[in-house]
């Protein structure tokens, strides 16, 4: 009698049809995914994109079986309007959770075919840099076009947004000009991604900070601070305003060294302990050492020490070494001629202003 009951449901044929589209659809994920992970082995890339696409197909196939069987389903029968409403959105939002997915792992593929722990890893870098920063946008346009497909199927968000574009005139002018900085941030994302003035692991200097860029945001940069703190700058600073990249083109940088020391001090020795720490020190990459005076005050003069590294954290501790060793090596040897302010008189005459002695 039950049975005879549950057969004459109206309900009855359309769920008996949906739980076998529902099967049908789990059964070919799986079979189907089994299969294109082993015919995407040799390919790294589109292996990455089906992993990460496995789970959102896992809900979107389903959903996608059951559209046609609510379709068919009679319009008589009670809630189904509210039904198809509900696959829908079900079937948009996962829809986009799977296309989010599908970028995501073509982002992670080419990330892995181009690996930055090597010893040259500029073209890496640079790679890296288009990849996130062009994935990151792509999946937030992806995310926004998600969102406006749901609202568009409700009739009384449709409403609304004929509403509001009716009295669009302050409200869309407040609206835009909140919006500005968020657009202007994704726009200058693409322009970096496309021209890449900085890249991952770029040693820059902005305000006075010197920091390697630690992460490319959709619309912030963070650059790691020597002292381990980070600054957090947004994607249209690097656009609007300077700022100084010392691995533009390649790692290589000249470090340089100032000192001051009295007239006396001879070069000739200050030359040859500068050549004896700097072919002693493993940061020197051997391309370029020299020391020079640049300037003549009226009680010193400057001494210039360039050198050549091949990074610049390898230059910023050979400056170290050098000026360490030149400073101990004048201590050492030429004490008398580290500044120091001196008074003397005419002809042995007592200086001017100083009292005679009794």
């Amino acid at each position: 009698m039950n049975i005879a009951i549950l057969l004459a449901h109206p309900w009855f044929g359309t769920w008996a049809a949906a739980l076998i589209a529902v099967v049908v659809a789990l059964l070919a994920h799986r079979l189907g995914g089994m299969l294109l992970l082993r015919i995407t082995r040799p390919a790294p890339v589109l292996h990455t994109i089906v992993r990460k696409a496995r789970a959102p197909a896992e809900v979107v196939l389903p959903l996608l079986a059951l559209q046609p069987v609510w379709l068919a389903a009679p319009d008589a029968l009670r809630w189904i309007d509210s039904v198809r409403h509900l696959n829908g959105l079900l079937l948009i939002a996962a829809t986009t959770w799977l296309v989010v997915r599908i970028i995501a792992g073509f982002a992670q593929g080419i990330l892995d075919r181009h690996p930055v722990d090597v010893a040259d890893n500029m073209s890496a870098r640079r790679i890296h840099t288009q990849t996130r920063v062009l994935s990151r946008t792509a999946m937030t346009l992806v995310v926004v076009m998600g969102a406006a497909m749901l609202l568009m199927t409700f009739p009384g968000a449709r409403q609304v947004g004929a509403s509001l574009l009716a009295s669009a005139g302050v409200i869309g002018l407040i609206a835009g000009l909140a919006a500005k900085p968020v657009f202007s941030n994704l726009i200058a994302g693409l322009q970096i991604a496309l021209t890449q003035p900085i890249r991952l692991d770029d040693v820059l200097i902005i305000e006075g900070e010197w920091g390697r860029v630690e992460e490319i945001a959709g619309t912030y940069v963070v650059l790691r601070i020597w002292d381990e703190r980070r600054l957090i700058i947004p994607l249209q600073y690097f656009i609007e305003k300077p700022f100084q990249n010392w691995t533009r083109n390649n790692a290589q940088i000249t470090g340089s060294v100032f000192f001051h020391v009295d007239y006396g001090m001879p070069l000739a020795p200050l030359r040859k302990e500068l050549e004896r720490i700097v072919h002693a020190a493993p940061q020197w990459d051997q391309r370029f050492v020299n020391l020079v005076v640049t300037e003549a005050t009226e009680r010193t003069m400057q001494i210039r020490v360039l050198c050549t590294a091949a990074s610049s954290g390898q230059a910023w501790d050979l400056r170290c070494i050098v000026r360490e060793g030149l400073i101990d090596f004048m201590q050492r040897e030429f004490p008398q001629f580290l500044p120091r302010l001196r008074i003397e008189g005419d002809g042995g005459a007592p200086p001017r202003d100083t009292p005679s002695p009794a």
